[in-house]
């Protein structure tokens, strides 16, 4: 089956048709890095990786670039307040967002431009507009793109052009011919980094920036260009229009990507995440505490198209479900150690196909769900298992790992994933891991003394406290209820 997915520009659900047989190019648009990445960007970025991985498990060889805008008027207001150096304080976001990605398990693209190291290629852009005629420099050291005249300058966004007009403003030193007209150059203001060009020192607008990335790491066309919906209009409708352009020749918006993808937003208990109504969350704040691996099966709950909502009530059910994955996957190993792999159980295949049908990750998890809980029962069984059903369960956990790499869960040793998501869940419940740790110690002594009153009773205790305890073959181990 050849993937699907919903194409922006066609406004429906396309065949995926890569414009070089096995290869695709995919280019995402990065943060602009002012302060450390928020759930948006959570969200945001593991859909991209899991786009990334999936097209990689089928087999395509993908170039993947995510840039970083580090030069902007919220990173030079952002550094004014702070009486910082522009480049040092989005050089330390940049960072941090690079961090904050790796705890959410996401693959660092192949290339990870930045804005400031590529201004000979941006300027050499504009000028290219300017000779084609797509715009004009009014002589105050700015340079506009003249929306009138690119044709399908509306194409993506489905918009009404008289709508975007009563929308328009011109703001006060500007010098555009036509409200709509949007700035390349921007020239250079007090205090504002600045860079030379042809109309005088300055510094790029917004939108050309990308244009110049993805022509400079991917040419053009490329295959996919994807983010966020916000980006639909204004930047990626502008990106369209200056990139195509600039080439010279059709005024297609297919010249500069074939196909465009979008997720949709984050809300906070249905709520939209803002700064105003105090419910805006970094992923720092968020992984103090929640396991990254647990915060990104969380997002993966939701179809990427779709708002996503936000809450701690249902992280917290998202990671006990992630807990009961990982247990049963140490049970398959535990008791199919050894054992020859049993027949495939069609569980690729059918995580393959809900991917294939436009990276429908709430539709894996519920698979994924169906297949755990009928391993958990085989494993949990009382009785010998036959040299088959210790096959069966091998096999289960060798294709539970591979199902997992497609979605970037599940691939550390359970001894590993258990301890850190349980640390996490005790600390946002206020319970002392120590203290825990103390009581389990006294519990072992007591039972081994065979004081079995004392026992119970230290296990009522760890009840009360929202603690299970669990005994088995490797020992007591406890997990947050």
């Amino acid at each position: 089956m050849a993937i699907q997915l919903y194409d922006t520009l066609a406004g429906r659900k396309r065949t995926f048709e890569p414009l070089e047989a096995g290869k695709v190019r995919l280019y995402v648009c990065g943060p602009t890095v002012y302060d450390y990445a928020h759930l948006g960007h959570a969200r945001c970025y593991v859909v991209w990786d899991v786009v990334l991985r999936h097209l990689r498990a089928r087999g395509y060889e993908v170039k993947y670039v995510r840039n970083f805008t580090d030069v902007d008027d919220k990173i030079i207001r952002r550094a004014n307040e702070r009486g910082e150096d522009p480049a040092a304080l989005a050089a330390r976001f940049a960072d941090a967002f690079d961090e904050d990605m790796d705890a959410l398990r996401c693959l660092r693209p192949d290339v990870a431009p930045r804005v400031t190291g590529h201004l000979p290629e941006i300027v050499a852009l504009i000028e290219r507009l300017v000779a084609n005629g797509f715009a004009y420099a009014p002589g105050n050291g700015d340079v506009y793109f003249a929306v009138r005249k690119f044709p399908e300058y509306t194409r993506l966004s489905k918009r009404n052009l008289d709508d975007l007009v009563a929308g328009a403003r011109v703001e006060p030193g500007e010098a555009k011919h036509d409200p709509l007209d949007f700035a390349l150059w921007k020239a250079a203001k007090a205090g504002e980094p600045r860079w030379p060009s042809p109309w005088g020192e300055g510094r790029p607008g917004w939108h050309i920036e990308c244009s110049a990335m993805t022509l400079a790491h991917l040419g053009a066309p490329i295959d996919i260009h994807a983010g966020g919906k916000d980006l639909v209009f204004p930047h990626h409708t502008n990106e369209i229009a200056q990139s195509v352009a600039a080439q010279g020749g059709g005024l297609e918006a297919e010249r500069y990507a074939r196909h465009w993808m979008h997720n949709g937003f984050v809300q906070i208990d249905d709520q939209k995440m803002s700064k105003s109504l105090g419910n805006f969350f970094t992923v720092r704040e968020v992984l103090k505490k929640a396991d990254g691996e647990a915060l990104r099966f969380f997002l993966l709950g939701t179809h990427y198209r779709n708002d996503f909502n936000f809450s701690d009530t249902v992280l917290g059910e998202a990671e006990k479900r992630l807990v009961y994955l990982y247990e049963t996957l140490e049970k398959a190993d535990r008791v199919g150690a050894g054992a020859a792999l049993g027949p495939a159980t069609g569980l690729v295949e059918q995580v393959r196909a809900a991917l294939d049908d436009d990276f429908n990750t709430a539709a894996v998890l519920g698979i994924v769900s169906e297949a755990f809980t009928a391993a958990n029962a085989l494993a949990d069984r009382k009785g010998k298992r036959s040299p088959e059903e210790k096959g069966k369960l091998a096999r289960f956990a060798a294709e539970a790992r591979e199902v997992g790499a497609a979605l970037g869960i599940l691939q550390r040793p359970a001894g590993e994933a258990l301890p850190s998501i349980r640390d996490r869940a005790a600390g946002r419940r206020g319970i002392d891991p120590a203290a825990v740790e103390a009581r389990l110690a006294a519990r072992a002594e007591a039972r081994k003394a065979k004081d079995f009153a004392r026992s119970d009773a230290l296990r009522d205790e760890l009840a009360a406290m929202g603690v299970a305890i669990m005994d088995g073959p490797a020992g007591t181990t406890w997990k947050v209820e």
